[in-house]
């Protein structure tokens, strides 16, 4: 990290878009210094259908923002859903340019670039290099190799690829929104250090954020990003639901959902009555008991978790998983949503305790995790984003239209 950096992250979810500015400190960490959020219809099943209405969510996120921090923004980082998102493993074997002298940092920065090497498909482009583990010559794999006195070292990375088409979009969108993008993650990627605990962080797991509108996959074996993926279902698909099968607003649907979650109908302990308030037919009201409720939750769970595992059994990965983690407000609400998901998926599942997890208001935890996962990057060339600390001058917002190569270029 460099001290006094500038990470400015934009989550472009389905239900909202979300903000966070953050500033390295003297302690190396993370210093929040605005947060802000707009919800936005812009995406649909993990679809972009609107760019207007992203473009000018964003534009009012950016003003607020500039307003809160005193400062002008001209560039961010974004989010991008798994479904995007392809993950290439290469290996790279490089000799150390002076083995005498131990390997240097230009010798890292040339494997680093040599990773990026690889027959790219068409429609696709590279993201993003993770860069997880560096195997000295005497087999030692170490964090850092720089300063090792080793006449070679074998990189072990993975080639994160998008989608050239949705890529074109977000471009779009950040230039109408007079933005520059700094660099684009995949959901998981960013989530993984404040979802997981430090166990987790070394173990096989899947990480499941169920989210508003969408639930993405995320799969790690230790530091190894494996796999990624999108299910275009989510906690407002519950809520709708709800809303339809019951014949009610779905506002009354939601605040159901949130008084009466359980995602398991046989853990129901007093099947209460409930009046429906906004119920469409007869004179507007009428009751139900809450297994009703909690059968219509239930359904939908049980189909999230199973699709899921279709995924991951198509991908020949499910064996692989030894625990799976659950985070995002579409699910956490809801009671027993993680013995729903062992049932479903026959894996050990729990609800994430990551030790940021709790201090992070739930709406803004992967744009955080987004901001925290650049300021780490160890080999990283630059992160800050472009920042103009005079809101008073005339200072020209230049939008890019390409991604910014802000790694290692």
């Amino acid at each position: 990290m460099a001290i006094g950096d500038i990470i400015v992250g934009i989550d472009v979810g389905t239900s909202k878009v979300s903000l966070v500015i953050g500033e390295v400190n003297n302690f190396n960490q993370i210093e929040v210094i605005c947060t802000a959020n707009h919800r936005c219809n812009g995406i649909q099943r993990g679809k972009i259908i609107d760019e207007n209405e992203i473009a000018s969510c964003i534009s009012k996120l950016i003003k607020e923002a500039e307003t809160d921090a005193n400062l002008r923004i001209n560039s961010a980082y974004v989010t991008i859903p798994g479904k995007y998102i392809t993950i290439v493993q290469n290996s790279i074997l490089k000799e150390a340019k002076d083995k005498y002298a131990g390997i240097s940092a230009k010798d890292v920065t040339s494997a680093i670039i040599q990773a990026k090497d690889i027959d790219i498909p068409e429609g696709k482009q590279i993201i993003d290099i993770v860069e997880n583990q560096f195997i000295l010559d005497n087999g030692k794999v170490v964090a850092d190799p720089i300063g090792s006195l080793s006449g070679s070292f074998t990189l072990k990375a993975q080639v994160i690829l998008a989608d050239r088409e949705y890529i074109r979009q977000l471009v779009y969108i950040f230039k109408k929104a007079n933005l520059e993008i700094d660099g684009i993650v995949p959901v998981t990627l960013a989530q993984r250090s404040l979802a997981l605990d430090t166990n987790e962080l070394n173990d096989n797991v899947m990480l499941l954020d169920i989210g508003a509108g969408n639930t993405d996959i995320g799969v790690f074996e230790g530091p190894n990003f494996v796999y990624t993926n999108t299910i275009p279902l989510g906690g407002d698909t519950i809520t709708r639901d709800i809303a339809i099968v019951l014949n009610i607003s779905e506002e009354e649907a939601d605040k159901l959902k949130k008084q009466y979650g359980l995602a398991l109908k046989s853990f129901i302990d007093n099947d209460n009555e409930i009046l429906l308030t906004t119920y469409k037919e007869d004179e507007g009201k009428k009751i139900i008991k809450s297994s009703e409720l909690i059968e219509i939750i239930e359904a939908r769970v049980e189909e999230i978790f199973s699709l899921v595992n279709k995924d991951i059994t198509t991908q020949g990965i499910k064996s692989r998983i030894n625990n799976v983690i659950l985070t995002g407000q579409g699910i956490t609400t809801i009671n027993k949503s993680d013995v729903a998901g062992k049932i479903a998926l026959n894996i050990p599942v729990k609800i994430a305790t990551g030790r940021l997890i709790s201090v992070v208001r739930p709406e803004y935890r992967t744009v955080y995790g987004l901001v925290r996962y650049i300021a780490s990057r160890p080999f990283a060339k630059e992160v800050g984003s472009k920042i103009d600390n005079n809101l008073d001058n005339n200072f020209l917002v230049t939008v890019w239209e390409r991604i910014k190569e802000f790694f290692y270029s």
